[in-house]
């Protein structure tokens, strides 16, 4: 593993493009256009979502329904308790999945729950997809590339790439892709993103919910907490998985970085890890 300049990337053109101001110094509110976007990047910020305890994505008061919690019966144990650790079992008694979406989850639990190891994207050297990419930002933070045309967002975990499209529609049929097609605006302080055309290899959160080709997801990305903090509020819709849309969020904290470490999961290593076969791409898939 090495690390990368990734300041590099953000000098010269990031925000300066957009709110006219030097690379990385932020411009003194009373000269920051009043239209001008929110600054989610500059000087070195990522957000870490790091919460080992806590739900994975929360539920948003006031919208219901929520997200696929734990099972009461299988608590959560993460890593470095005094207890053995456990891997997230989903709870099956929600009414929001439909029969298909249970009975697969079932099975997979039940395999879980007899030794096998549970199934992560990172784990297996695949693309989290959204809105899996969300959980995203434990130890290593997500981070913000701000341009007028494009936003990107880096895990730096694995270096997962999201790239969002500003002020454009969505395209007539999108091809189905690992984090499917994002567009995006700015309302005020806030960064509205809005995918379709994501495949089904992808699960929709950490208790391997599956999800059809259908599933359309729509986040509210600003920050709180005088900018300390960040929270992305998320709608998923997938009409053939779930009987409504649900909404969840995720609280990150800002976080300062240098220099970011370039991992690659899958080099010299293209075999099978934790049972889970690494993806060995013979052509592009979109």
């Amino acid at each position: 593993m090495r690390a990368f300049a990734f300041r590099d990337i953000l000098a010269g053109t990031v925000l300066a493009g957009i709110v006219g101001v030097a690379p990385n110094v932020p411009a003194p509110a009373q000269q920051r256009p009043t239209n001008a976007p929110p600054d989610f990047s500059s000087n070195r910020v990522g957000w870490s979502g790091f919460n080992p305890t806590g739900p994975f994505f929360e539920a948003a008061p006031g919208r219901d329904p929520g997200p696929v919690t734990t099972d009461p019966a299988h608590p959560f144990v993460p890593n470095g308790t005094d207890k053995q650790p456990t891997f997230r079992i989903a709870d099956l008694s929600n009414p929001n999945l439909k029969p298909w979406l249970k009975e697969r989850m079932k099975k997979d639990i039940d395999e879980v729950l007899a030794g096998k190891v549970a199934f992560t994207a990172q784990s297996a050297c695949q693309p989290g997809g959204v809105p899996m990419f969300m959980g995203y930002g434990g130890g290593n933070p997500v981070i913000f590339l701000q341009t007028p045309k494009e936003v990107w967002l880096f895990f730096s975990g694995d270096m997962q790439v999201r790239r969002v499209y500003m002020d454009v529609p969505h395209t007539a049929n999108p091809k189905p892709s690992w984090y499917g097609e994002s567009v995006g605006h700015y309302e005020g302080d806030t960064l509205v993103i809005d995918t379709i055309g994501l495949n089904d290899k992808t699960t929709a959160d950490i208790y391997r919910t599956p999800h059809t080709e259908k599933m359309h997801v729509v986040e509210r990305w600003r920050m709180i907490n005088d900018g300390e903090g960040m929270e992305v509020v998320f709608t998923v819709d997938d009409p053939d998985a779930f009987y409504q849309p649900w909404t969840a969020l995720r609280h990150y904290r800002r976080v300062q970085y240098e220099d970011l470490p370039e991992g690659v999961c899958a080099e010299n290593n293209n075999q099978s890890m934790f049972g889970y076969p690494v993806p060995i791409a013979d052509k592009p898939d979109f």
